[in-house]
């Protein structure tokens, strides 16, 4: 698209080669949220080529024109459609297929494959296959290993591409994580494998490769000679909603630290690669990972805090406590908030404490990274003269208000020599004109072509257990206290506590 506005990026993105996308959880909420509004998005960008199919799979009887239509109705619930959209739709009539059938039923494969060999003869998707598990996690080896047995785990024709994209969470804990991957690898090679997490989608979080190693002024005090330490938040306001017997089993720490915040301590961690090329990326992440020091029982005592939130205000509404959500135990422990303070073993870090906490009923929703630098060696003025002078920091704003925070220090006008701590904002909604694609619509393009950069691979996600692994063990083998926090507050005093002994506090976004 071209364009005379400097701030609008022309359209020179990828595009998908000729291809099925093969959706197991076709019925589900995930299909109709996500993965049609991209698809959609995808296919009004040109992005996507014009043979393009979708193969829904579900337990749910439907007919093809029952799907598409069901698709269709989703995607403008979520707010797509409109005249254009409706040509895009159009063009999709043909392009849409329907298989029900159990997961474990070998004739639900067959028939499978029967309506792949028929989409790619009549659309020309030339046995190139992209298949996505939007289904809950315990069925993740039932369809690899259905897939298998019926030869759809190998390109068909020399030159085609099987994939196959798995939604988080990869595994409960360190050792159901590698008996999934040994399943997953026997019918896949890694190559094959896109582990997907939505977070890597966010432009802002990709902007942490594009901030550090972009700007030759940042690198340089990226590190423990400068960085006092830093803080990553993942907040939100909402509670658990209508999904309070899916936390009752994952909780805080499985649902946000062992993907979502994982993620993003690597990429704010991790050493420059030597090239931008996915294997480059992804051996720094893991190294990154390997250098944080696991927890001990007695350290996840000390460095540790898990919190449930009790009844309370968020947002001026009355908000119920965790254990009168629907669906929740009315003794459970499972818990919604963790606070943690991490360690990193290498020569970049060391000494450089890491805080990191999310939860839910919190005041807002919010994810940020925060680096705060060491205080100047001296400082010239007299106490009354710099009262509101705080540390220098730099703040990653990856939603929502994405962008980027500078904070130092200012002379305040006036007669008198006064100092204090000003903020220099980035907002990327105003830098750049161009609407910011969904992280499901890029991560699905980079399936689609083949770009596994953003994908987490298999030494990542035992890397990220190894961290997490022995909070589970600690909370289930040892009296671990639980401690309990008001809904619309930043979590339980005890968090506080983490940083209050070290002399810190943590940030009000």
């Amino acid at each position: 698209m071209a364009t005379d506005n400097p701030l609008v990026e022309p359209t020179t993105d990828r595009v998908a080669p000729p291809a099925v996308l093969v959706v197991f959880g076709a019925s589900g909420d995930l299909t109709s949220r996500k993965l049609m509004p991209a698809v959609e998005h995808l296919a009004l960008r040109r992005l996507l080529p014009a043979g393009f199919s979708v193969v829904g799979v579900a337990r749910t009887e439907m007919d093809d024109d029952d799907f598409l239509e069901r698709m269709r109705a989703a995607v403008e619930g979520a707010g797509g459609g409109g005249d254009e959209a409706k040509h895009v739709w159009d063009g999709f009539g043909g392009g849409f297929r329907y298989v029900a059938g159990d997961y474990a039923d070998v004739a639900t494969y067959e028939r499978l494959k029967d309506v792949l060999g028929e989409v790619d003869r009549a659309r020309g998707t030339g046995g190139n296959r992209l298949y996505y598990l939007a289904t809950p996690p315990t069925t993740f080896p039932v369809i690899a290993q259905g897939l298998a047995a019926a030869g759809l785990n190998q390109p068909a024709r020399a030159g085609s591409f099987v994939r196959i994209v798995i939604e988080k969470p990869f595994g409960r804990d360190a050792a159901s994580a590698a008996e999934l991957d040994g399943i997953v690898h026997c019918a896949f090679d890694e190559s094959q494998v896109y582990r997907i997490d939505h977070y890597l989608g966010k432009e802002t979080v990709q902007n942490v490769l594009a901030l550090r190693f972009a700007n030759a002024i940042f690198e340089p005090i990226w590190n423990r000679r400068y960085v006092d330490h830093v803080q990553i938040t993942v907040a939100e306001a909402l509670g658990v909603e209508h999904r309070g017997g899916f936390y009752e089993m994952a909780g805080a720490l499985r649902d946000i630290v062992q993907n979502h915040v994982m993620q993003v301590l690597a990429l704010t961690l991790m050493e420059p690669p030597t090239t931008f090329e996915a294997d480059s990326i992804r051996d720094e992440k893991v190294k990154a990972l390997r250098a944080v020091n696991p927890f001990t029982p007695d350290d996840v005592r000390v460095d540790v805090v898990r919190g449930q939130y009790g009844p309370g205000w968020v947002q001026g509404k009355e908000a119920p406590g965790y254990r009168d959500e629907e669906g929740v135990h009315p003794h459970s422990l499972r818990e919604t908030y963790v606070a943690m303070k991490l360690q990193v073993d290498n020569w970049r870090w060391a000494g450089v404490p890491v805080y990191v906490r999310t939860g839910k009923r919190l005041p807002k929703r919010v994810t940020e990274v925060a680096m705060e630098f060491k205080a100047v060696p001296h400082l010239p003025f007299a106490t009354d003269q710099a009262e509101g002078l705080e540390p220098d920091a730099l703040v990653l704003r990856i939603q929502p208000d994405e962008g980027i925070t500078l904070r130092f220090g200012a002379k305040v006008p006036g007669q008198s020599f006064r100092v204090r701590s000003v903020s220099m904002d980035f907002f990327y909604g105003a830098a750049f004109l161009e609407e910011t694609p969904d992280a499901y619509e890029r991560l699905l393009l980079d399936a689609l072509v083949g770009d596994p950069t953003l994908f987490i691979r298999s030494d990542e996600v035992a890397q990220a257990w190894r961290i997490c692994d022995p909070l589970l063990h600690a909370w289930e083998d040892y009296d671990v206290p639980l401690a309990r926090y008001e809904a619309g507050r930043w979590g339980p005093a005890e968090a506080d506590a983490l940083l209050g002994r070290d002399g810190r506090r943590w940030r009000r976004p």
